[in-house]
């Protein structure tokens, strides 16, 4: 890989430069004129939308760049990269919408110029096949994302959660690593294409070669919030400002699912037949690993939430279970499954953002986000009430939003490769989900309160976002078309 072909493959990480240089300009405005912090969304907003830009233009690209062999390199530029980079760019939209609103990020103000430097860096994980990269990318996602969770330095609960987050993530990290290094011991090499080659045409031992890839699974469940990597999730969740709390459910996950369909399609993938469906090759028995992180993340995701009281808390365990929700699609090992874990990732982005807005638009009110303080507030925050139900409804899954159409394109996927076991199980699931979220409906409309409460206003910017993040919810669960074509029109990873 010499100097011309490095700058020649510079054309297909535009995105990544954009992004790069707001970075930059963000930190020289914020240094030149550290009273134009209100400058600073909008120079954030503007990077966003060139970058946005530039992933677009590159949908129909399927390039791989920074070549290490002639058919294998670090960083794969196709349209599954790009769908997950659209993913981020509309979380990172709308959760710069919501720091400009939120209370607790006003109150760092002086901080600000730092603060919108570290919510971007998920770029390279949605395309990286390489394992350095991959390890690399991770590793700057994480040590923004631990700067980010204790942001708010004059609250014990923020530096706690960050303190927790940074100890649970250098540990899973090392593990990670760990498995990278067996993985390059037994390949001699960390490229994925090339990994894949070498063990269709080299035997190595059995027990060596599982230890290593669990490691690596570790820090994508790590990153994802998949059962038994979850434990970092409630703590930091509930610690962290809401913006970033937000920010953390969604693009980060969805970046985490990103590198983790990538590896085990690249890595192990033998052949793909005319449905659709993928031939592994026969060394790790993938289907079984997904399906128990899969079920173990929906019954330990939604069980716990049952008994949580503070909403921000309920919504991580929820996360959680929705993050089995998804590697179900994985777990089928077909494109089809692939298509139904993206469709719901888009869903996703919509409701979940819309949830952790409207709580942060009730605590920026209330000062609490307690659930027993919700009792009441259909009456004086009507509107964020409704909009708050609405949002849950669709996390349940229920008609006519578009997390029932997420839903059902999920269990479509496993009726169609005869896990009916499992579908129900994820049904009994979602049942179970059913039950906090009505709780929180009840504490809204149900529960008699002694004073009567003020009623209390919504100002036009807020209730424009909170239309910009229902709207799509309400027009997919009707007209869903247009999702299901972009997922599908997104599905190839480059070389398959």
């Amino acid at each position: 890989m010499n100097i011309d072909h490095i700058i020649s493959d510079l054309i297909y990480i535009k995105p990544e430069i954009a992004i790069a240089a707001t970075l930059v300009l963000i930190v020289l405005v914020d240094l030149i004129s550290p009273k134009s912090k209100t400058a600073l969304p909008y120079i954030s907003l503007l990077g966003i939308a060139i970058a946005g830009v530039f992933v677009v233009q590159q949908f129909g690209t399927a390039e791989i760049a920074f070549k290490t062999s002639p058919s294998s390199g670090m960083f794969a530029a196709d349209n599954f990269g790009s769908f997950f980079k659209i993913i981020v760019l509309l979380a990172s939209v709308f959760i710069i919408f919501f720091s400009i609103s939120s209370s607790e990020i006003k109150s760092a103000h002086d901080r600000l110029g730092e603060y919108y430097t570290l919510i971007f860096g998920m770029f390279f994980m949605a395309s990286a096949s390489d394992l350095i990269l991959i390890y690399i990318s991770i590793e700057l996602l994480s040590l923004s994302s631990y700067v980010l969770a204790g942001f708010v330095k004059n609250t014990v609960r923020s530096s706690e959660a960050s303190l927790k987050y940074i100890i649970y993530g250098g540990v899973s990290s090392g593990i990670m690593l760990f498995g990278i290094s067996l993985i390059y011991g037994l390949t001699g090499t960390t490229n994925l294409y090339e990994i894949n080659t070498v063990i269709q045409i080299q035997s190595f031992p059995y027990i060596t070669f599982l230890i290593a890839v669990l490691f690596i699974l570790v820090g994508f469940g790590f990153k994802i919030s998949a059962a038994p990597f979850h434990f970092w999730t409630p703590d930091v969740y509930e610690g962290a400002p809401l913006p970033i709390t937000a920010y953390l459910s969604v693009a980060s996950k969805a970046a985490g699912f990103a590198v983790l369909i990538r590896f085990i399609k690249v890595t192990f993938i033998s052949s793909i037949d005319d449905h659709g469906n993928w031939e592994l090759l026969n060394i790790i028995d993938w289907r079984s690993i997904i399906v128990l992180l899969s079920i173990l993340s929906m019954t330990l995701g939604n069980f716990t939430a049952l008994w949580q009281d503070n909403l921000k808390r309920m919504l991580a365990y929820s996360t959680i279970a929705h993050a089995g929700y998804m590697l179900l699609g994985i777990a089928v090992l077909s494109d089809q499954g692939i298509t139904a874990t993206m469709i719901y990732f888009i869903v996703y982005l919509f409701m979940n953002l819309g949830a952790f807005f409207v709580v942060m638009l009730i605590a920026n009110k209330i000062g609490s986000e307690d659930i027993d303080d919700y009792k009441g507030l259909g009456k004086s925050m009507p509107l964020l009430s409704v909009t708050l139900a609405f949002f849950l409804i669709s996390l349940v899954g229920m008609p006519p939003t578009a997390g029932f159409i997420g839903k059902v394109v999920l269990f479509l996927a496993l009726v169609d490769a005869n896990m009916i076991a499992v579908a129900v199980i994820a049904l009994l699931n979602t049942v179970v989900s059913l039950y906090y979220y009505i709780r929180v409906l009840k504490n809204l409309y149900l529960v008699q309160v002694d004073e009567e409460k003020p009623v209390i206003k919504l100002s036009f910017a807020n209730g424009f976002v909170i239309i910009l993040l229902a709207a799509p919810i309400l027009i997919f669960g009707v007209y869903f078309t247009p999702i299901v074509n972009f997922a599908q029109n997104s599905i190839n990873i480059l070389g398959f």
